[in-house]
């Protein structure tokens, strides 16, 4: 807690997500948000960010959190931070991942770790490296975009926060954080937080939309409304996937609305050629979330005896795109190892 009485936050990845995540907890005036940037440090040092918003309105001009930092604060050197908001992608199979970057930063026993991120079984590492803290599950619905301190955001701020259910912290003490991260980040009066009561149905849900239409735009670089419109992309590869994420979350006990991959495949209006988040990173030669998104339900799955034929061959193409922009990037070089049998 700060000499004010506010909550001590600590976001790392101020893109537009964390920068509207940003705006409700600081607007809202009970929290203290140290923001940790990255590309975009320089230009909103100098001048803020501009924020154009359809919920808290066009024309924000100078915006800045209580403070902005450019690398993650190392937390025996400071007062505890009470929430650590993580809303960068989630990509393990690229370093620095997640642990990397917050670990400095993580107080034990003390700090609520929220992964506002996509996928299955994020949770995991954080509660096996932190097992005495709490660590929240947020799955957020917004359209929100930065670009050099601007931001644009077009879609209603709605998220669902809950415990994960792999949890070690103590049940009440896990709820009890959730409830206070969602009065905060609600005081600001304009936004739609709530409690998730069965973050398992939440996160398979969505993956019913991320592991078909954001894998499937990243490997045909084409945009969800262009799918519908040729019928065979949806009827070969679209469908088919939800249908195996469907069935996955079945095995593991989550039963999925009867018709969701119907609703899922016209989610999107018919005259916005959208491009789903993975599709934009690939094209602009970004790591995609491949593991978290497809290749986590693939392995439930397969432990549940689940067959998926067409998440197997979108993860593999998938891959190999990663491993593409690895080799662009300079992670990774050709050569044969030495048990490499194609050598």
């Amino acid at each position: 807690m700060d000499p004010a009485g506010k909550a001590r936050v600590l976001l790392i990845g101020s893109g537009g997500v964390g920068t509207m995540a940003c705006y409700a907890l600081e607007v809202g005036g009970k929290a203290s948000v140290t923001a940790v940037l990255r590309s975009n440090y320089d230009a909103v040092h100098k001048d803020g960010f501009s924020i154009d918003s359809i919920e808290h309105g066009n024309g924000i001009k100078g915006f800045r959190p209580s403070r902005i930092l450019n690398k993650v604060p190392d937390a025996t050197h400071e007062e505890p931070f009470e929430y650590i908001i993580v809303t960068t992608k989630n990509i393990p199979d690229v370093r620095p991942n997640v642990l990397d970057v917050i670990g400095p930063a993580v107080t034990p026993g003390t700090s609520t770790v929220v992964l506002l991120q996509n996928g299955l079984n994020i949770e995991k590492p954080v509660v096996d490296r932190f097992p005495d803290n709490v660590v929240l599950s947020g799955v957020s619905i917004i359209s929100a975009t930065e670009r050099t301190g601007h931001v644009k955001h077009e879609f209603t701020d709605s998220a669902k926060i809950g415990p994960f259910p792999s949890l070690e912290a103590p049940a009440e003490k896990a709820k009890d954080s959730a409830r206070r991260l969602v009065d905060m980040y609600n005081a600001c009066g304009k936004v739609d937080w709530s409690i998730d009561d069965n973050v398992a149905f939440t996160r398979y849900r969505k993956l019913v939309y991320n592991a078909s239409f954001n894998s499937v735009s990243a490997i045909l670089h084409m945009d969800v409304v262009r799918m519908r419109m040729t019928r065979h992309v949806i009827d070969d590869l679209i469908r088919p996937a939800m249908l195996e994420i469907i069935a996955t979350a079945k095995a593991a006990g989550v039963k999925l609305p009867d018709g969701i991959d119907q609703f899922m495949i016209c989610l999107d209006p018919a005259d916005e050629f959208f491009l789903p988040s993975m599709g934009q990173d690939a094209v602009k030669g970004n790591f995609m979330e491949v593991e978290v998104i497809v290749g986590e339900p693939l392995r439930e799955a397969e432990q549940m005896g689940v067959a998926t034929p067409t998440l197997w061959t979108i993860y593999g193409l998938l891959r190999g795109l990663q491993v593409k922009t690895k080799e662009a990037k300079g992670q990774w070089k050709p050569g044969f190892g030495e048990d490499n049998p194609y050598a």
